[in-house]
């Protein structure tokens, strides 16, 4: 076959060079990872990064962020300034070097920053190759200079225009529409990760405000307390044991700083930590995560034999001491090494052996100087024990009733007949009257169907133990055949696609809610992995003569009856009480089929709001739960009263 495919002829002229930053413009993805919401924010951050760079080398205490009117950003700091003389090298203003070359920057040479969370210096560049404008003010020498962009390319030459006393820089852009599927920036998700920076930076003050409302919203974001006040603000909906243990250590002959918050809480069961190595938060961990988790077993481990709460015989594992525990690790280093270029590993070996050092010895002080908070993390750690020994009696048996590790699958479970884990998916379904008709309406080459009858375990306020027995859950544990907990293994998964599909009302949003909070607490990978999806069933069939047509929500169907041109009185509108309403049919056609379904995907963009989020709806504090149905009633959608 191939001799008779023709090729086109490959020369010379087949090979593209782009210049500048053309390349950013066509392929963001590539550097800032997609051009949806994410990426949007994600341009934010990267010049945010130039200032709080200024704040690590202690020239900068004060930045503020504006969301303009126009969805701009304006971020100005009190920094040094970009430097504005000409560059040596490429003859041109150093501020034109930063925002129109990439890999440019004072994070190469130690001089300029001793510690940066920006190791590729295209962070400045590449905003300005994505905004259809930018404005660079620096302030710097006693005068006021100013340079112009328009997507990357300079429209001005930096000149002066004023005087002035004050130092730093002010950076204006607008992200290009060209580029991005919408140009509108959430406050709410500027301020999480603006919280976490003032957090990991003590005493720096952060202001956001926002302009595009008629009465403009300012947060000023200000931790003298630094990540002790982080940990504060992450328990203040629990019951902690006792406040906040601080610890730190500086190695002057590489200059790595290390800083450590922790505290144990009364009835959470399962573990809050968060590790983040020059501002950049380690989602997947790395060195100095390990060197943590390693100190504090052996330290509770040598405490509890010397004061007799273990015997010789027995000890804890690192499950055990990390139940209930809040803790927020920082450390600065000078050459982080990253793995991958989304930096969400540290990967520098000596980190390890510091971090253990430092907690042996300084946890292990504490522990002795205050035996009274000391004897209640012990007691903490050996009901956890207990819990685990009964959740490993009930594990086994689970396996000897052949629950979880044979080939036997849930009764109720209608599997696919696709093998290859990458290509089937599961429906988790309420009701049996809708897990009928999904297991009709499927294709069930690669899609299998789990119904589920009545409310799961809310296991926010459960130990492994209880998960275990509890009927409702066993049935989704043997299904996706990974495991649970510590023994989760991603490799084991039987579907790559893991759809929740419930009613669109308060019991179906219920039953996601406890589904979603099984998997955050005892199968984060999954959503880690971006395995988990929401099924969107219509809300409405509206029908006319023989055409039949499907509406998810009220403004969509109003929409449609006013594209169609049809009256409400001359078409029939059902409203769909539930799943089970629809035939198989319908099922598939407007929920199931890969062609014309919608289905959300669940990504964990901020850990601590995840967190956080769990902890408020699901734990077993009221106040903040109604707090926060106060707060964002107003925005609930798609809810049946």
């Amino acid at each position: 076959m191939l001799e008779n495919i023709k090729i086109n002829s490959y020369t010379e002229e087949n090979i593209q060079v782009l210049e500048g930053l053309e390349a950013v413009r066509r392929r963001p993805g590539m550097y800032i990872g997609s051009t949806s919401s994410r990426g949007l924010h994600h341009l934010v951050y990267e010049i945010m990064d130039n200032s709080i760079d200024e704040a690590l080398a202690g020239y900068c205490d004060e930045i503020k962020v504006i969301i303009n009117k126009d969805n701009s950003i304006t971020n100005i700091d009190n920094g040094r300034g970009i430097p504005v003389g000409i560059h040596p090298k490429l003859g041109v203003p150093t501020v034109e070097v930063v925002h129109t070359v990439l890999h440019a920057g004072g994070k190469f040479d130690r001089e300029g920053y001793k510690v940066s969370g920006g190791l590729h210096g295209v962070g400045a560049s590449v905003v300005n190759a994505l905004s259809e404008r930018m404005d660079v003010e620096v302030y710097r020498d006693g005068k006021v200079y100013l340079q112009k962009f328009k997507r990357g390319v300079p429209v001005s030459e930096l000149k002066v225009i004023g005087i002035t006393k004050k130092t730093g820089t002010k950076t204006t852009f607008k992200p290009d529409p060209e580029i991005f599927e919408e140009v509108v920036f959430d406050f709410d998700i500027l301020l999480s990760r603006f919280r976490e920076l003032a957090f990991l930076n003590k005493g720096l003050k952060i202001i956001l405000r926002d302009e595009r409302k008629e009465e403009p919203v300012e947060k000023v974001l200000h931790y003298e307390g630094g990540i002790v006040s982080f940990v504060e603000y992450m328990d203040r909906n629990k019951e902690p044991i006792h406040d906040p243990i601080y610890i730190e250590g500086f190695r002057e002959e590489d200059g790595t700083y290390v800083e450590i918050s922790m505290q144990y809480n009364k009835d959470t069961y399962v573990e809050n930590i968060h590790s983040f190595a020059n501002n950049i938060s380690t989602t997947e961990g790395g060195t100095h995560l390990t060197g943590f988790k390693a100190a504090i077993t052996k330290v509770l481990n040598d405490y509890a034999k010397k004061h007799n709460y273990l015997k010789d015989n027995e000890k804890f594992l690192g499950e055990d001491v990390r139940e209930g525990l809040t803790a927020v690790i920082s450390i600065k280093l000078r050459e982080p090494q990253f793995e991958g270029q989304t930096k969400t590993k540290l990967g520098n070996s000596e980190v390890r052996g510091y971090v253990e050092s430092i907690i042996n010895e300084k946890l292990n002080n504490f522990l002795e100087e205050n035996p009274n908070i000391a004897k209640q993390i012990i007691e903490k750690c050996l009901s956890s024990a207990r819990a685990r020994e009964a959740a490993k009696k009930a594990r086994e048996l689970t396996r000897r009733k052949s629950f979880l590790e044979s080939a036997t699958l849930p009764g109720k479970l209608a599997d696919c007949s696709e093998k290859d884990a990458s290509l089937c998916e599961i429906y988790i379904v309420e009701g049996d009257s809708a897990g009928g008709s999904a297991k009709q309406g499927r294709d069930r080459s690669f899609q299998a169907i789990l119904p589920l009858w009545g409310k799961m375990l809310n296991v926010e306020k459960a130990r492994i133990d209880k998960v275990y027995g509890n009927d409702k859950l066993q049935p989704v544990i043997t299904a996706l055949g990974a495991g649970i907990g510590d023994e989760f293994d991603i490799e084991k998964l039987r579907y790559h696609k893991i759809i929740i599909m419930a009613d669109a009302d308060v019991d179906g949003a219920h039953i996601r809610t406890l589904l979603l909070t099984f998997f955050y607490r005892y199968m984060k990978p999954l959503i880690e992995g971006g395995y988990v999806y929401i099924a969107q069933p219509p809300l409405y069939k509206v029908s006319k003569g023989k055409e039949e047509l499907y509406a998810y929500d009220d403004r969509q169907l109003e929409k449609l009856l006013k594209e169609k041109g049809w009256e409400k009185k001359d078409c029939t509108i059902q409203r769909f009480k539930g799943l089970g309403e629809m035939n198989p049919d319908q099922l598939w056609e407007t929920t199931m089929n890969p062609e014309t379904r919608t289905i959300l995907k669940v990504e964990l963009q901020d850990a601590v709001e995840a967190d956080e989020v769990f902890t408020t709806l699901m734990g077993d504090k009221v106040e903040p739960r109604r707090e926060f149905i106060q707060a964002y009633a107003k925005k609930a959608q798609n809810i049946d009263i």
